[in-house]
C-alpha cells in the first residue's frame, strides 16, 4: 500500500488501547514511530479472565509487531517533549511533525508477552492454591474480578472490601444493587465503607485488619483499585502547564494539547468530561487518525472533525455468563448483557479491530 506522504514523522506514545489503534491506523500514512515500554498491546478488560484462565491471555497480549507491518517499535519509556522530539529512557531523540499522548495509566507491567503469560499463571496458581481470597476495591475491576474467582472456583471464600457507600459508584445505584445481588448469591461477602491499611498487609499473614477494626482471615488478596494516571512524567516538559490537577492533559475538541496544534492526547489520559471507558477511547483513536491524516495532506484546519461525546454504555462481567449493563435509559442485569460481553469479554471484536484473526 502507497503512503499518502512519508515525509511526516508521527510518533504516538504509549501502546494501549487508543494508542495502539491510532499507530495501526497511520502506519502507512507516515513515518510512524510508536514508543511503549512493553513490547505488546495489553487488551485491559480482558485481564482478569486471564488470572483464572491462564491459556487465554495467548490471544489477549498482541505484540505491537503483529499489527504494526509499517512502523517503528521502540520499547522504552518517553521521559521529555521538546518542540520537536520526544526523549526516551535508553537515550533516544525522536523527531515528530505531529505527536500522540496515549499514555494511559500508571502500571508496571513487564515488557515482554512472555513475562506478562507468567504473571498471569502465577495469579491462578495463587488463586488456585488458595481457601480464601480478599478483594481490596469494589469498583468494577474488583466486582469483575471476585465474579470471575466465585463463577471459576464455587468453593473459595472470597470477602470484598470497598470504601465506598455502594459498588461500582462510576454508574448509578441500580447497577450497583444488582451487582450486589448477584455477588451475595455466589457467597461474595462483600463489606462496604471499609478500607485495609495496606501498608500494614503481608501475604503470608492471613490476618487483614479494616479501618473498622475487622478482621479478615485470607490466604491470598489482591488489590483492584484505581491505577493513577502516567501523566506525572509530562509536568517536567514542554505540556506541564497543560496537565490539571487531576493529571489529564487538557484537549480542545479535536483532541489537541491545549496551545500546541501539533500534538494531540487520546483516551484516559484527556480531560474530555465522559465516561473512561474502552471503546470510548477506541473512539477518540479513529477521529485522531482521521484529523492527522487530513493535515498531512494539506488539508485546512476548518475541515477537522470535532469530537462529540456520546451517551455511554458501561457492562460489567460477572463470570462467564452473567452481567449488569447500564445503557442511557435503562439497567439490565443477567444473560443478555452477559451475552454481549461475558463470553468472550469482546476478545474476537477487539483482535478484529487491530486487524487480526479472533
Amino acid at each position: 500500500m502507497e503512503a499518502t506522504n512519508k515525509t511526516n514523522n508521527v510518533v504516538v506514545i504509549g501502546g494501549g488501547v487508543a494508542g495502539s489503534l491510532l499507530a495501526k491506523s497511520l502506519q502507512f500514512d507516515s513515518n510512524l514511530v510508536l514508543i511503549d515500554p512493553k513490547e505488546y498491546y495489553d487488551i485491559p478488560w480482558t485481564d482478569l479472565r486471564s488470572m483464572v484462565e491462564p491459556t487465554f491471555a495467548e490471544k489477549t497480549l498482541i505484540k505491537h509487531s503483529e499489527y504494526l507491518s509499517n512502523g517503528t517499535i521502540i520499547n522504552s519509556r518517553a521521559i521529555d517533549i521538546t518542540a520537536t522530539e520526544v526523549l526516551t529512557e535508553e537515550g533516544r531523540a525522536v523527531p515528530y511533525d505531529f505527536l500522540v499522548v496515549a499514555t494511559g495509566h500508571d502500571e508496571a507491567l513487564p515488557q515482554s508477552k512472555t513475562d506478562r503469560l507468567e504473571q498471569f499463571k502465577k495469579d491462578y496458581e495463587k488463586i488456585k492454591s488458595s481457601n480464601s481470597i480478599l478483594i481490596i476495591g469494589g469498583g468494577p475491576t474488583g466486582v469483575e474480578l471476585a465474579g470471575e474467582i466465585a463463577t471459576d472456583f464455587p468453593d473459595k471464600k472470597i470477602t470484598l472490601v470497598h470504601k465506598g457507600q455502594r459498588l461500582l459508584e462510576f454508574i448509578g445505584p441500580k447497577a450497583s444493587t444488582k451487582a450486589m445481588k448477584w455477588l451475595k448469591s455466589k457467597k461474595v461477602e462483600v463489606l462496604l465503607e471499609q478500607t485495609v491499611d495496606l501498608d500494614s498487609v503481608s501475604e503470608g499473614s492471613g490476618e487483614f485488619k479494616t479501618s473498622t477494626g475487622t478482621t479478615i482471615s485470607a490466604d491470598c488478596h489482591f488489590v483492584a483499585i484505581g491505577k493513577p494516571l502516567s501523566s506525572g512524567w509530562l509536568r517536567e516538559t514542554i505540556l506541564k502547564d497543560c496537565v490539571d490537577q487531576r493529571g489529564r492533559l487538557k484537549v480542545d475538541d479535536k483532541f489537541r494539547v491545549i496551545g500546541h496544534e501539533k500534538i494531540f492526547a487520546v483516551g484516559d489520559i484527556t480531560d474530555v468530561k465522559e465516561m473512561k471507558q474502552g471503546y470510548i477511547a477506541q473512539g477518540h483513536a479513529t477521529l485522531v487518525a482521521k484529523n492527522i491524516n487530513l493535515l498531512m495532506k494539506g488539508g485546512k484546519e476548518s475541515a477537522l472533525s470535532p469530537y462529540k461525546p456520546g451517551s455511554a454504555i458501561a457492562i460489567v462481567s460477572l463470570g462467564r455468563k452473567s452481567a449488569v449493563a447500564e445503557f442511557p435509559f435503562m439497567t439490565i442485569s443477567g444473560c443478555f448483557p452477559g451475552m454481549i460481553k461475558s463470553k468472550d469479554l469482546f476478545l474476537g471484536k477487539t483482535r478484529k479491530v487491530m486487524g487480526l484473526d479472533s
